[in-house]
């Protein structure tokens, strides 16, 4: 269809990945001649890319209905994503909604819009997850500073509490050649640092329709994305540490372009709850990569994501975990409060927690993560960085990352904005972010 003129707006919920989709599904729609707006201007059809990893995503969904309907009544609401995959009947129930897609339909939205008159009830076009065995490749470029790029979707692995596998599909991967086409296109249009993501990227190299064929395998992929000119610095997102090879480990600590950042999922310190969330490790397993992360790159940024809460997590266990935590050489935490999701075994199982308690435990965790990443910041006081700045006016100053992930601020100056710097990180200001001084005349980058 071509409609010149039409003008279309997207609002995503949930992780880079969806952001990354999201870019691509835009796409689609500007190759049709849609001008892309922003979601609080008037346009003829929202498109909102759901989320199905927390309650809260969930109703979210109904007030950014609402949101769009405010702007304009008579405008075409379609979602897509995950919770479209999971609940396309309960998203088509809202009102307003016009259209709804399911894993396989989103990269084809084009395709279902014949007219765009509203529907007096949502249309539903959702496959059964079993066919969601092809891979579409994305990448986003969501500000001029960094671009989230897809390698890997759907996932193998039955944790107890995660629906993703119901509403991704299989794993499957990209193919390198189109991983490093996408990183060059990229790398060209200026845009200094990509951040690799996915649903599991350590698995990647699953062919293209989840084929346990592994052509090439992760490390392959960061050593030839270490290759590609033009990029300043590459990113690895979430990696699960079973996947997360000491060889790999090693790469980076040598590479050229990649980072030593690492975020790695944990969800208990506890090997008891690890088993009943189907988790493909022991606590041991983690250690050994921390230590081995830290070996080789002492200043190394490590992220954690924990569940509090999880069904039969004692007092016992958490403290289990609140220690294992707080004796771990780890930078920040990433707290999640469990959520009960239709579908998933951990759903049925015994020894709720009381959501009082959920919530009392993931405060302690938060208030744990504060106090790490103070003491990650203050190991970095004195040492020379480079930064990458960013490209908004925070009032007044601009904000910035080191490659080691120090979050950094100045007085806000546009000439910064998506350029390099060599720093020296002097001392930390009242609102936790670093300061710093310039090593050199500050010439930009």
């Amino acid at each position: 269809m071509n409609e010149a003129g039409k003008k279309v707006a997207f609002y995503t919920l949930g992780c880079k990945l969806n952001f990354s989709e999201t870019a691509t599904i835009s796409r689609s729609f500007e190759n049709e001649g849609f001008d892309r707006v922003d979601f609080t201007d008037e346009a003829d059809i929202y498109v909102i890319n759901t989320c199905s990893v927390t309650e809260n995503a969930d109703k979210r969904f109904k007030t950014i209905v609402k949101q769009a309907q405010k702007v304009n009544p008579d405008a075409f609401v379609a979602a897509v994503g995950c919770y479209a995959q999971l609940k396309p009947e309960e998203l088509a129930d809202v009102d307003g909604v016009d259209l709804v897609l399911g894993a396989t339909e989103k990269f084809k939205i084009t395709d279902y819009l014949n007219d765009l008159s509203k529907n007096d009830m949502g249309e539903v076009y959702s496959c059964e997850i079993e066919d969601a065995d092809f891979y579409v490749g994305s990448y986003s470029i969501g500000d001029r500073t960094r671009a989230f790029l897809k390698v890997q979707d759907g996932c193998d692995y039955k944790c107890t509490y995660c629906t993703i596998p119901l509403a991704r599909g299989i794993s499957r991967s990209d193919t390198l050649e189109n991983v490093l086409k996408n990183a060059k296109e990229i790398s060209e249009k200026g845009i200094r640092e990509i951040v690799l993501t996915g649903v599991n990227i350590g698995d990647y190299g699953k062919g293209e329709f989840g084929n346990k064929k592994h052509e090439h395998t992760f490390l392959d992929l960061v050593k030839a994305l270490d290759q590609v000119d033009g990029i300043e610095r590459l990113r690895i997102s979430s990696i699960e540490p079973n996947l997360l090879k000491n060889e790999t480990i090693q790469v980076v600590a040598e590479s050229r372009a990649f980072v030593p950042h690492f975020h790695i999922p944990l969800q208990s310190g506890n090997n008891e709850l690890l088993g009943k969330m189907s988790r493909r490790y022991k606590r041991e397993l983690y250690v050994d990569r921390v230590h081995e992360i830290k070996r080789l790159m002492p200043d190394a940024c490590i992220g954690v994501d924990v569940i509090v809460g999880f069904p039969g997590e004692t007092d016992e266990h958490f403290l289990d975990t609140y220690t294992f935590l707080n004796e771990l050489d780890i930078s920040y935490l990433h707290v999640f409060t469990y959520s009960e999701r239709d579908n998933t075994k951990a759903a049925d199982m015994d020894g709720i927690v009381p959501l009082k308690v959920r919530k009392k435990r993931s405060k302690m965790l938060r208030g744990l993560s504060a106090k790490k990443r103070r003491a990650f910041y203050e190991s970095q006081l004195g040492t020379d960085r480079t930064v990458l700045f960013e490209g908004e006016n925070k009032k007044g100053y601009i904000h910035g990352f080191t490659e080691n992930y120090v979050k950094v601020k100045a007085p806000w100056d546009p000439a910064l904005v998506n350029t390099t710097h060599q720093i020296n990180l002097t001392d930390i200001d009242e609102d936790g972010l670093v300061r710093f001084e310039y090593l050199k005349e500050a010439e930009i980058a």
